[in-house]
């Protein structure tokens, strides 16, 4: 694990300490890896949405069913044997 030195403001020194001693945490790295994880999966959670509203405005749905699929996978099988040159 690398190791990484942060320089706070006294204010937020302080409350980063108090949060560690309330005791929800072992120590300060864990506290912020905490942070850094949360702000990471707040991050997939915003791209994902803005996918799935890019994928709304997309244009007419389509109706998956197993036939869907499979020409699909058809499709993919048929570009794949020709070395991906297709689409």
């Amino acid at each position: 694990m690398e190791t990484m030195n942060v320089a706070l403001p006294e204010p937020m020194k302080q409350y980063v300490q108090d949060r560690v001693s309330e005791g929800g945490y072992s120590s300060v790295s864990e506290y912020i890896r905490e942070l850094i994880r949360n702000d990471q999966r707040r991050n997939v959670e915003s791209r994902v949405d803005a996918l799935l509203l890019s994928g709304l405005d997309s244009g007419e749905p389509v109706t998956i069913t197993p036939e869907y699929w499979e020409e699909k996978k058809r499709r993919l099988v048929e570009r794949l044997g020709k070395g991906g040159r297709d689409r």
